[in-house]
């Protein structure tokens, strides 16, 4: 495969247009989500945890915050690596976005509840001496997709909001998805392997 360019299938880069569409005419969903994670909105009508409550719930975030400084990492190395295709590049990016994002709203939130968000590492041991075709790094990016699934799995019934459960379990979807573009893009199943993710 070395050498080789994927290329993203047509159904797919529609179905990418047709996702990122959503995403722009969603943007006061986008505000409601970004509300509902610093817990103050009324439609989460969730009760004001105690302050030992926020700061675990600040402890969980900073915890998913340090996971998603490390995917922005993880997908710049992609992006500057020269292995990508241009189209493949291009969705790196934009999951590159996505994560950006949820880390800008879990550093908000972290701040919201009291705490000092989580910064990035100068320095993440990535395995770049095993990137030699856009097929390794899109595999590095899956396998870190998958693993922020189960983060955020194992971190959504630890919330004391139910809130903050919400939004976290939102966030833990758009790494599926992530997961399952990946996937399909190495000619892989883009389902997940089994009905129940552990």
């Amino acid at each position: 495969m070395r050498g080789q360019s994927l290329v993203l299938p047509d159904d797919l880069q529609s179905l990418l247009r047709r996702r990122g569409a959503l995403r722009s005419a969603g943007a006061a969903l986008s505000a409601t989500a970004v509300a509902l994670l610093g817990g103050r909105d009324a439609l989460a009508a969730s009760a004001k945890p105690s302050a030992a409550q926020a700061a675990a719930d600040a402890r969980i975030l900073n915890t998913a915050l340090g996971a998603e400084l490390e995917a922005v990492a993880a997908y710049q190395l992609g992006a500057e690596s020269g292995l990508l295709s241009a189209p493949v590049k291009t969705v790196a990016l934009q999951f590159q976005g996505h994560h950006k994002a949820h880390a800008d709203a879990l550093a908000a939130t972290v701040r919201k509840l009291g705490g000092q968000p989580a910064g990035a590492k100068p320095q993440y041991a990535f395995p770049v001496e095993t990137l030699k075709s856009e097929a390794d790094v899109l595999r590095f990016a899956a396998g870190l997709e998958k693993g922020a699934i189960g983060a955020y799995l194992g971190a959504v019934p630890l919330f004391a909001d139910p809130a903050l459960a919400q939004v976290a379990a939102s966030i833990l979807g758009d790494e599926a998805m992530h997961w399952a573009v990946l996937r399909q893009v190495l000619g892989e199943a883009p389902a997940v392997p089994a009905a129940f993710m552990s």
